[in-house]
């Protein structure tokens, strides 16, 4: 026997599509969780504030970095293995950093081991083999409804992990985190994708390699990788930053919170919306739209008066474009290069947003180290989402194709 699972009569659409909105839920919350151990860590163990937060920002890069390769190795062996060894490699790594004594090791285990697991048990990998499982009417909705479960996800168990923290202490609480990554192995069981057999007119042999570099070759995939870049961009300076910001304008703390609470929030059904849109309308002018979106509303949102009530409505109104650029990408990406390496080119594609969300937060706080105020980085942040909306316009969005291989 081959050791796969068939997929079988059993395993129904809603079968795949909860398993996967849900693991890409867990997947996503206990990633977010490691903010909160920053104040008990640093303590307990008199590091630097900068130090802990250095080996998380390692860990955002090193994902972007490894995403692609964990995207190849599930398009060749299925997601559902890689999904597996992703929860396996995330146990290690954060009993790793519940038992590390000095911040290197902790920077081994946080930054480097995580950085591989979040890229094998991440959203990305999800996505891309529940969408190659299902027929193309229902992956816009689907990819919709996992993005907008793993928000869910941050919103829910980021308070759970809190009252862990709050109840046994920061060691035990980071045990159950480590515990918890286990449960994505069952979840993965029906996400049992295969490459499928190219179309009789399709060439049936096209490598890993090839489809890499016709995806070089073509200007849409830099059209998406720009974009994504940008989102990225906006996604960490306001996740990292926006507490700051509300501070700097003299609000109270409470209101920092509630913002980043409203985001995810509101990305729930901005998600939704999204992955219902991107089986109704061209997903270039949704995702031209969405980007241009989030430039007015920055725009309207940087000249309005600072109020409790201002930044609350506008984190409720970015909260619905926040990743609802995710289902709209995934979708062109499937439609521009094929099925069969689906992970591979979406996770290239999700490098270019991982980078974007280091410079977000590294080009924020240095503006704001250097000029006493967050003023220029909105400005830039605006200016971005009016490029990232141009260069969508020229996105190829016909209907799919067999991807030929290059000569």
């Amino acid at each position: 026997m081959s050791g796969e699972v068939s997929r079988g009569p059993a395993v129904t659409v809603g079968v795949l599509m909860g398993c996967a909105v849900v693991c890409a839920a867990l997947a996503m919350g206990l990633r977010q969780s490691f903010g909160l151990f920053l104040a008990p860590m640093t303590a307990a163990h008199a590091w630097s504030a900068s130090g802990f937060a250095f080996a998380i920002a390692l860990q955002v890069l090193m994902n972007g970095i490894s995403q692609p390769i964990m995207g190849q190795i599930a398009d060749r062996i299925g997601g559902r293995r890689v999904i597996m060894g992703g929860a396996l490699l995330q146990l290690i790594g954060v009993l790793g950093m519940a038992l590390s004594e000095g911040l290197p090791l902790f920077t081994f285990f946080a930054g480097l081991v995580m950085g591989f697991a979040v890229s094998a048990a991440g959203m990305p990998v999800i996505m891309a083999s529940l969408t190659r499982l299902l027929p193309e009417a229902q992956r816009g909705r689907a990819v919709g409804l996992g993005t907008a479960g793993s928000s869910f996800g941050q919103f829910l168990v980021v308070p759970l992990v809190q009252l862990g923290i709050t109840g046994f202490g920061w060691q035990m609480a980071l045990v159950g985190v480590a515990l918890a990554s286990l449960l994505m192995i069952p979840l993965a069981l029906p996400l049992n994708d295969r490459p499928a057999p190219a179309a009789p007119d399709a060439v049936a042999e096209q490598t890993a390699m090839e489809a890499f570099r016709l995806a070089l070759r073509t200007p849409t995939f830099w059209y998406l990788c720009c974009g994504f870049f940008v989102c990225g961009m906006h996604v960490s300076f306001l996740a990292i930053h926006l507490p700051g910001f509300v501070a700097s304008c003299h609000l109270p703390a409470a209101v920092g919170a509630g913002a980043i609470s409203l985001i995810g929030l509101f990305n729930v059904a901005g998600s939704l919306l999204a992955g219902e849109l991107s089986t109704r309308w061209k997903r270039r002018e949704l995702l031209v739209g969405i980007y241009a979106s989030r430039g007015v509303v920055m725009t309207v949102f940087l000249f309005a008066e600072k109020t409790t009530a201002s930044v609350l409505i506008f984190s409720a109104v970015m909260g619905l474009l926040w990743l609802s650029t995710v289902p709209p990408t995934v979708a062109l990406c499937a439609r521009n290069f094929g099925m069969r390496w689906l992970a591979t080119i979406f996770g290239l594609v999700f490098l270019a947003h991982q980078i974007g969300g280091f410079t977000g937060a590294w080009l924020g706080g240095l503006v704001f180290d250097r000029t006493g105020s967050y003023d220029l980085m909105w400005v830039i942040s605006i200016l971005a989402a009016a490029f990232a909306a141009i260069v969508h316009m020229p996105v190829k969005d016909g209907p799919p194709k067999p991807v030929a291989v290059p000569a």
